[in-house]
């Protein structure tokens, strides 16, 4: 299992071109809390999963649209991957590299 904790640089492919955050990560056990902070703010997680490599977790966001994001990705050394789920809008791929 690769350690999940620390910053991520990690950037969101989305419709309206990329969206950069970082993400903080403090596991413990099979919960992690943390921060993503980017061009809309910064948003705590309360109720990120660590299952295995991968996390997950949700978040409310109001711009450009009120929407509950939710998102997985899986650690693999020092990068993850994964998607974020916009309601409607569908999902759109996640990347990141350890800061």
């Amino acid at each position: 299992m690769a350690s999940v904790d620390g910053k991520w640089n990690c950037t969101v492919d989305s419709p309206m071109g990329p969206q950069e955050f970082v993400l903080t990560v403090a596991s413990d056990g099979d919960r992690f809390t943390g921060e993503a902070s980017g061009a809309i703010g910064s948003k705590e997680i309360a109720d990120g999963i660590v299952d295995g490599d991968t996390l997950k977790w949700s978040m409310q966001v109001s711009k450009p649209m009120p929407v509950t994001l939710t998102c997985a990705a899986t650690v693999s050394g020092d990068t993850l991957d994964g998607s974020v789920r916009a309601g409607f809008l569908g999902s759109f791929p996640i990347h990141g590299t350890r800061a």
